[in-house]
């Protein structure tokens, strides 16, 4: 027997309760959410919020004391673009099973995002993913340039 069209919006609107209570959860596991990375180099330590914001900054063991004032600012970026896209990471793997179609009413097809609007561009390109590797040669070069 097929299902009435009430049954139908019932079980929508139910399981669309059950979704904003999980995003209100979810943006609530995340507010408080900060992510620490020690730059390559160990001599900084930075961290960033869930938005990607540089909430704190640590010179390690006092070797920005040797270090010339362009390696220094590389090993501060570096470390900041490898914690925001750590985050960012962290912020889409929370989120993603509210990208995912629902199975039960098909026609919630859950939330298309897009990352690149949310983060900004290149945020996902983290040291790891090696896009930064090359970004980060090429400012150490414009800091050079710069000396």
């Amino acid at each position: 027997m097929k299902e009435s069209i009430e049954q139908r919006l019932a079980q929508a609107m139910a399981e669309l309760a059950q979704t904003e209570a999980a995003v209100a959860r979810a943006e609530s596991e995340l507010i408080d959410a900060h992510c620490s990375v020690r730059s390559q180099d160990r001599a900084v330590e930075v961290t960033v919020s869930a938005q990607g914001d540089l909430t704190e900054l640590k010179f390690l063991d006092g070797k920005y004391r040797t270090m010339a004032a362009s390696q220094l600012a590389v090993s501060v970026l570096e470390a900041v673009q490898e914690a925001r896209a750590q985050m960012a990471r962290r912020v889409m793997r929370t989120f993603e099973p509210f990208t995912a179609a629902s199975p039960s009413v098909p026609e919630l097809t859950g939330v298309d995002v897009d990352w690149n609007k949310v983060f900004g561009p290149g945020v996902l390109e983290g040291p790891s993913s090696g896009g930064a590797r090359a970004s980060s040669r090429r400012l150490r070069d414009e800091i050079g340039e710069e000396d």
